[in-house]
């Protein structure tokens, strides 16, 4: 957590509203993951662009300083590649108050304060002279294609699945293959399409592949539109704590009866994961 839902929640609360706006002042507090690559000060004066998502990651394109403040910033145009890590969230507000003790990033903007609260400090704000340069080059080579992206079909999937023998379960988290569906959204999906979570990849045949990849689809998109899913401290851009947990269908409800057959779902432990399925529902 956060994973793609909750990130592009707060895309979506974000965008429209830091468009055209131009930052005043910016603020770093304790270390977060990565340094930031240049000095705070650099952002300083800077137009912010549209923000981007990719996988986990939100990319905030920020335009050359009206007038350079250092030599790091060198009059050039790049923009800050952003992480929520485990349990951060971004918020945008008129009045945000002195910062607290896990307040780690802060841009001062005409349009409010921007802030990314992380408790543990997973997260990460990074400068790239572009997406396509290092830093958020190398970061982002390892990623697998959008879930939502079309070139995605279901004979790709299966194509890629077929060199694999872990199980889907771990598959689906790495990251690689399609990326940014995490724990919930995984096991969720995997009941939807009856697809065993200790199933081994390269023994899932294409239609099943096809089958998973719309429930994929389909449960990400209803986490979107509940606003993610909140269990500890995801909160969106306004604030607003997301719903999707409230709707889960397996995750979350050991022993619980499954809403389809009535059997007792069941919770195993994958690679340090909780994996919640239905052994009646879901296949391998």
């Amino acid at each position: 957590m956060p994973e793609l839902p909750e990130v592009e929640v707060t895309r979506q609360g974000l965008a429209d509203r830091l468009e055209g706006g131009w930052v005043r002042a910016a603020r770093l507090g304790k270390p977060l993951r990565w340094p930031l690559g240049v000095p705070v000060d650099s952002l300083v004066g800077r137009q912010m662009g549209v923000m981007q998502r990719r996988g986990k990651y939100l990319w905030l394109p920020l335009s050359a300083p009206q007038a350079a403040v250092g030599a790091a910033a060198a009059g050039e145009p790049g923009g800050v590649l952003l992480h929520l890590g485990m349990s951060g969230s971004l918020n945008l507000s008129a009045s945000a108050g002195a910062a607290g003790p896990h307040d780690h990033f802060e841009l001062d903007t005409d349009r409010g304060l921007l802030r990314l609260t992380d408790p543990r400090r997973f997260g990460a704000v990074v400068w790239s002279d572009a997406l396509d340069a290092d830093p958020a080059a190398r970061l982002l080579a390892r990623l697998g294609p959008e879930p939502f992206d079309t070139s995605l079909t279901g004979l790709r999937l299966h194509a890629m699945l077929s060199q694999r023998r872990t199980t889907i379960k771990a598959a689906l988290l790495a990251g690689d293959v399609v990326v940014g569906a995490g724990n919930i959204y995984v096991s969720e999906a995997l009941f939807r399409s009856g697809i065993d979570p200790r199933q081994r990849c390269d023994r899932l045949s294409r239609p099943r592949c096809e089958r998973l990849l719309q429930a994929l689809r389909a449960t990400l998109a209803q986490a979107i539109t509940l606003g993610g899913s909140t269990l500890r401290d995801f909160k969106d851009a306004h604030g607003t704590s997301g719903a999707f947990q409230d709707q889960a269908l397996v995750y979350g409800r050991e022993g619980q009866p499954c809403g389809q057959c009535g059997q007792a779902v069941r919770r195993i432990v994958q690679a340090q994961r909780s994996t919640y399925f239905c052994p009646h529902c879901q296949r391998r």
